[in-house]
């Protein structure tokens, strides 16, 4: 008779973890070689084929590396009429003309394959149904399905088999509408279910990283509240013990996570190296004429680098090597556009991102060293604590909001767990301590959730809103 398991599956916005819990001993799934944390990527190339995680985003990369897009007009209507080139003498076959009536150039003729990442934000909104990828109609649920085969399989290569699991999700989605969290949910449960996983109990991520953390034993106290801070949701959650359990005391979360950080620090970082706010000289019908470069028309789209390639056709290249040709005081910064657009770089530029905030956990000052795009720059914690400090008021209010809504006073929290990538930013942890102080404890930043999930399916432990 197989060994009774648990189960956790924890598919995030940036990435995506497993576990199996036996009743002992806790087992990350190797979900990427030699790597239990997996991105939440898919890649559906021209002939449908996809592909998930690390290879996703590298053949993304890799197709898109140098590509010039061309964007083709849609035929948006047609109109057909018969013609006749006779005359009584001369009978001749009557033909019919079709003209087709063309909309704005929004087909990438060459586009080689469309990268999905950070999809979980899109289940809680109603408007978002279905995205067209290359004329074929394809569900959220539709997206999200191969990387959760993908986890299955990997799962079963350890168990054998997949009869049920613990699956998390944030306490709110993302998304204004107030059903929101019940559609993501049943989107959710739709994609699980196409995955082959069909005992489905879903379970907040806050509260499965304290389930975790109580397994270690190392909590003795009475209430807790969990931080759970990762890439797209700042989730928190007040438990109370109560004999060999818990009880839910409140739940909290907004949409702030680390990939919005990291938008800031693009913004704020490379913005200015890359020629905004720079002035663009062109020859006018009798003078030469001055203003201001358009660099709003590139900024969405460089921090969002799973479509940056599409800054690299005309209307968007023919600007920067205008600029370029006139070689003016700010050439350096436009060659480094030219590079980011043609070697389609931002994704390299967020991962350096992700290191230096990483590096500045750890050290007063780090420095950012993109020498692809000649660019090397120092920045000090503070400077960064001050480019964040509208996000890091969200995070105080949170927790202020968190605190109140289950009743208590600061003083009645035994212990405070911060979990999720971005709890590892020191200002974090400040906020924390002035609150909670000498009672804030780090607890395994990236596969907390996937753990409490694990031993929450193992001991049967059930939450409803």
């Amino acid at each position: 008779m197989p060994k009774h398991i648990g189960i956790g599956i924890d598919f995030g916005t940036t990435n995506s973890v497993a576990a199996i819990f036996d009743g002992e001993r806790l087992t990350l799934v190797q979900l990427e070689p030699g790597d239990p944390v997996m991105p939440s990527a898919t890649y559906i190339d021209s002939a449908l084929q996809t592909d998930t995680g690390k290879r996703a985003i590298e053949r993304y990369i890799q197709d898109n590396t140098g590509r010039t897009v061309e964007l083709v007009p849609e035929v948006i209507s047609e109109s057909s009429q018969f013609v006749e080139h006779n005359d009584e003498e001369n009978p001749a076959p009557v033909e019919t003309v079709t003209q087709q009536f063309y909309g704005q150039p929004l087909t990438d003729s060459g586009l080689p394959g469309r990268l999905f990442r950070g999809t979980k934000r899109l289940l809680g909104d109603e408007r978002v149904r279905r995205l067209l990828v290359f004329d074929h109609p394809f569900r959220l649920v539709a997206l999200i399905t191969p990387l959760l085969l993908r986890i299955r399989k990997a799962i079963e290569a350890k168990t054998g088999t997949v009869a049920a699991a613990h699956l998390g999700h944030p306490v709110n989605f993302e998304g204004r509408d107030n059903f929101r969290n019940q559609l993501a949910k049943s989107r959710l449960s739709e994609a699980y279910r196409y995955a082959g996983i069909n005992q489905q109990s879903f379970y907040p991520e806050p509260i499965a990283a304290a389930v975790s953390y109580l397994q270690t034993g190392h909590f003795r106290g009475e209430t807790s509240l969990t931080v759970d801070f990762g890439g797209g949701t700042l989730d928190l959650c007040v438990l109370r013990r109560r004999g060999d359990g818990f009880d839910v005391v409140a739940t909290h979360g907004i949409a702030l996570g680390g990939d919005h950080i990291d938008q800031r620090m693009f913004r704020e970082l490379l913005f200015p190296l890359l020629g905004k706010g720079e002035v663009w000289k062109r020859r006018g019908m009798d003078r030469e004429i001055e203003t201001r470069f358009p660099f709003e028309e590139y900024e969405d789209l460089l921090v969002n680098w799973a479509v940056t390639y599409t800054l690299n056709q005309n209307k968007f290249t023919t600007p920067v090597m205008d600029y370029i040709a006139q070689g003016g005081p700010a050439l350096q910064k436009f060659k480094r556009l030219r590079e980011i657009i043609k070697q389609n770089a931002s994704y390299l530029v967020f991962q350096k991102l992700k290191d230096l905030k990483a590096a500045l956990s750890d050290a007063e000052s780090a420095v950012l060293d993109i020498p692809e795009l000649d660019i090397e720059l120092t920045l000090t914690r503070a400077t960064f604590e001050a480019m964040i400090a509208d996000q890091l008021k969200q995070v105080e209010q949170v927790v202020d909001e968190t605190v109140e809504k289950a009743g208590i006073r600061y003083e009645d929290i035994d212990i405070v767990l911060r979990t999720g990538g971005s709890s590892l930013i020191p200002a974090v942890t400040k906020i924390l301590e002035a609150r909670f102080p000498g009672r804030v404890d780090l607890h395994d930043p990236f596969t907390s959730v996937a753990a409490g999930l694990a031993i929450a399916n193992f001991k049967g432990l059930s939450f409803s809103a």
